[in-house]
């Protein structure tokens, strides 16, 4: 996630993370040596030396937060907070799957193109901008997003 826009940019979902699937993880979300010059991290043993090599590789400084401190990774903590009860309270997880195809429809099409978030003065973080005015007439659109769950509204041209 970054923290300026508090954009998603990288989502995955597996039963039991290690060092080589966070590894992975990171290679992912950094390719051709497009990478964050700081990465937030837990003390979790998913993040071993497999992890710390690739971050090492990419140029990232890893930055340790104390443990039990989620007020230090707070924007994380938000997004995860937001969806579980925006989204995953609602819905029954059939598999892991399921549960990418949920959370990735969640994240990438709600939480960074429709969502207006409080942190960032109620901004959308992948805002498109359509050039039409926010008094314009014309109908309102509402389009679904995850089966009806939540909507994104927009006018028509």
């Amino acid at each position: 996630m970054k923290y300026g826009s508090r954009e998603v940019v990288h989502l995955n979902v597996t039963r039991s993370p290690s060092d080589a699937w966070a590894a992975q993880q990171l290679r992912e979300v950094t390719p051709f040596g497009e990478a964050p010059r700081y990465l937030n991290r837990d003390n979790d043993c998913k993040y071993g030396p497999k992890f710390a090599a690739v971050a090492e590789g990419a140029g990232i400084e890893m930055v340790n937060i104390p443990p039990r401190s989620p007020d230090c990774n707070a924007i994380v903590e938000r997004f995860l907070r937001s969806a579980r009860n925006e989204c995953l309270d609602h819905i029954v997880i059939l598999g892991e799957d399921h549960a990418r195809r949920i959370l990735r429809e969640y994240a990438f099409d709600y939480f960074n193109k429709a969502r207006p978030h409080q942190g960032i003065d109620q901004k959308i973080p992948k805002h498109v901008d359509a050039g039409i005015e926010a008094n314009a007439e014309g109908a309102v659109i509402a389009r679904p997003i995850l089966g009806g769950l939540h909507h994104d509204y927009t006018r028509a041209a």
